[in-house]
């Protein structure tokens, strides 16, 4: 039995795929499947612009507030849960629409993953004495050396991925991006019928105009209150994948620095040193994801700073549904 088609709608941060996922939901029955390792988290609703109930209760919407932040969600998760929900939606004679931003998601489903070494508690213990003594900047200065292609999509203080791929090298001598081999050039291995849409700016400055306004509309709407009370949980710490999530991870190190001062509240200083390094991250994230987008050659790009941008995206994925036979 062939694979069940879905189009995927991929593009970086603050690009405008909600609006365009939830626009072509008004025109065909499309399921939304999120590709987001964040929105996989319940309470981190507004440090992920996570889709509001009036927008999920335009569409069905999966994926999302799967786990406690306490717990992890890896890519291979991801793929067990979407393979499983592609053939449910199909079988609702609905076309699964893959939204979001977490590219190694779509990597894993598209090419599959590479058994992985095994954790070495040695290798990790002795990595976090030198990240301790030199910081995460220099292991991944250390890490450009031998595998360029994993560094250039980690930012120098990813300390979780930087060990990894760094493990990975020291127990087994090979790149951790040589387990994840590029076939994006190629026709997809598990999902030949797959269509990528992909949204991407123009002018880089269009979307850190975006991302610097969103950051603020964040704080607006409570994100440090927010981080706030996942602290006060009791079960949370700044190391957890979920915590260092962009965003998440300035707000609990702004909190930790008003803390120090003896405020659990942030002076207008705080609250804009807060918005400048958020947003320098997010503008970072974008930056990796752009260069995830640019190593898939068969995607379709729209670019989502044009004036007409929503109506292309949704003309372009109403096409791509039709050729599919799903609309």
């Amino acid at each position: 039995m062939s694979t069940p088609h879905w189009i995927g709608l991929a593009g970086p941060t603050a690009s405008g795929k909600t609006a365009a996922a939830l626009a072509l939901a008004r025109e065909l029955p499309v399921e939304i499947v999120s590709v987001d390792s964040a929105l996989v988290y319940r309470g981190m609703d507004i440090g992920t612009a996570k889709p509001t109930p009036e927008e999920r209760a335009a569409a069905p919407h999966h994926l999302i507030d799967l786990i406690e932040p306490s717990a992890a969600y890896s890519a291979a998760q991801f793929v067990a849960d979407v393979t499983r929900l592609i053939g449910e939606i199909a079988t609702r004679g609905r076309l699964p629409l893959l939204v979001g931003g977490t590219m190694l998601y779509f990597k894993a489903l598209l090419d599959g993953l590479d058994a992985l070494p095994a954790a070495d508690p040695a290798v990790r213990a002795a990595l976090e004495r030198e990240a301790a003594a030199r910081g995460w900047p220099a292991l991944h200065a250390e890490l450009a050396r031998v595998d360029p292609a994993a560094a250039a999509r980690l930012a120098p203080n990813d300390a979780q991925r930087i060990q990894r791929a760094l493990e990975v090298w020291r127990v087994s001598g090979r790149p951790l991006s040589s387990f994840h081999s590029d076939r994006f050039g190629q026709a997809p291995r598990a999902h030949p019928q797959a269509v990528i849409v992909s949204l991407e700016p123009a002018e880089r400055g269009w979307l850190h105009a975006r991302i610097n306004q969103r950051f603020a509309q964040m704080l607006d709407a409570g994100l440090v209150d927010e981080v706030r009370r996942l602290r006060a949980r009791g079960d949370l710490h700044a190391e957890l994948p979920s915590m260092r999530a962009v965003g998440y991870r300035q707000a609990w190190e702004a909190l930790d620095a008003a803390q120090a001062a003896g405020r659990d509240t942030l002076d207008a200083t705080q609250r804009a040193l807060l918005h400048e390094r958020g947003s320098a991250a997010t503008r970072q994230l974008a930056k990796r994801q752009l260069t995830w987008l640019r190593s898939m050659p068969q995607r379709l790009s729209v670019p989502c700073d044009a004036p007409d941008a929503l109506a292309r995206t949704v003309a372009t994925l109403e096409a791509q549904a039709r050729r599919l036979g799903a609309a």
